[in-house]
């Protein structure tokens, strides 16, 4: 089996060396950078399979780092931030983090997160060697093996989870599915406190589709209605 290589960005030397062990105990390859510069120098030369990457860097931040390295090629983000705030949250997200965790953090859940951001991308690799399948939803329209959307004539551009979100949400069109089944079914995990993390998904994807195309159930979870007008 190949060994899962992964650039670890964090200036903080405490934190970054107790993650950095963590992460070899755990079997995988570990690559480190120290600021905004470095991480993308480090990304380019040595193609990590996944980045644990801080919001607050020196040089430049963790969002323009992400915003950077997915334009040189798409890969599965986990950030590491500080600041308890949605907005914030948001802004990673929009360039394209997969998923957040707010310091301080336990390290199983850290490790978990990986291992699951890991899976994902597996997933995504059998359904792109899977016949060719689009979903006709009224007004939006799923191409999941080139993994392309669009509401109405007008193509979407959304990261790897957006897309993995809708997708599953329209595996059941107008079905309501729980936070806790969304979290386990596209992130592969089920711990109830990463349901914040589905809100804050389901926030930025109704940005990008339109807010009319995702229902909130309030205490239960969202589905995808059928047919909405953009």
């Amino acid at each position: 089996m190949t060994t899962r290589r992964i650039l670890l960005v964090e200036d903080e030397p405490v934190i970054g060396a107790a993650v950095a062990d963590r992460l070899i105990a755990e079997g995988y390859a570990v690559e480190r950078a120290f600021d905004g510069p470095g991480a993308v120098a480090t990304f380019t030369s040595t193609s990590p399979d996944l980045v644990v990457l801080d919001v607050m860097l020196p040089g430049f931040d963790g969002h323009e780092v992400c915003r950077r390295i997915q334009a040189v090629r798409p890969v599965p983000v986990l950030m590491l931030t500080a600041r308890d705030d949605e907005a914030d949250v948001l802004v990673g997200l929009a360039v394209g983090a997969d998923d957040y965790l707010t310091k301080p953090f336990r390290m199983r859940e850290l490790v978990a997160r990986v291992a699951a951001l890991l899976r994902r991308v597996e997933r995504a690799a059998e359904l792109v060697a899977a016949p060719v399948k689009l979903q006709d939803l009224g007004d939006l329209r799923l191409d999941t093996k080139a993994r392309r959307v669009w509401v109405g004539k007008e193509e979407i551009h959304l990261t790897p989870t957006e897309f993995d979100l809708l997708a599953c949400l329209a595996s059941s069109p107008g079905e309501v599915l729980t936070r806790e089944r969304l979290l386990d079914d596209v992130w592969g995990w089920a711990d109830a406190s990463g349901t914040r993390t589905v809100d804050s998904h389901i926030k930025g994807l109704r940005a990008k589709i339109g807010a009319e195309f995702v229902r909130t159930v309030h205490g239960v979870g969202y589905s995808l209605e059928i047919g909405a007008p953009k």
